[in-house]
């Protein structure tokens, strides 16, 4: 059965997918007294819709040809606020950002990501904190924070390849 953090790589109901999330965040914003602004909700949306990694000038031409401004404070000032608050990700490989699947929870997972077409996923990483938390205790280092990013071939790209 696919897990629901590795939907991006699945045929699902997208728009389904994403107004949840969508919904969880505002819920969220709203009870923890946070303003999603119509350029931070508008952000929020652009990486929601296609569970891929996009860069910030990406998101920036996007709100500029939906008049919210072009300069890039505008972009990076929501995507800031959106990874502050826990409703994305920063992934560090591809310079770019991704939208959280799961806000409002406490996690710190693995993201998937597609070397082909960028698409990501959030996979559960408990084994992988788990193993990296003993070898942290073996060399007396205590992990407060990690990231993870796998890179390889999601699905589609790994068929497309090898046709």
């Amino acid at each position: 059965m696919t897990q629901p953090e590795t939907l991006a790589f699945h045929a699902h109901d997208h728009a389904h997918c994403a107004g949840d999330t969508l919904a969880r965040a505002e819920a969220l914003a709203a009870e923890q007294g946070l303003r999603l602004t119509p350029v931070r909700r508008r952000v929020l949306q652009l990486l929601l819709e296609a569970h891929r990694a996009m860069g910030a000038y990406e998101v920036l031409d996007r709100l500029a040809a939906e008049g919210f401004g072009n300069q890039p404070p505008v972009a990076y000032r929501a995507l800031e606020f959106l990874v502050e608050n826990g409703f994305a990700h920063r992934l560090h490989r591809l310079n770019a950002f991704a939208a959280c699947m799961h806000p409002g929870e406490d996690h710190s997972p693995v993201f998937l990501i597609c070397r082909s077409c960028d698409a990501v996923a959030e996979a559960p990483a408990d084994p992988v904190r788990r193993a990296l938390a003993e070898a942290g205790e073996a060399a007396g280092f205590a992990i407060e924070r990690m990231t993870v990013e796998a890179m390889g071939l999601c699905p589609a790209c790994r068929a497309a390849e090898a046709a």
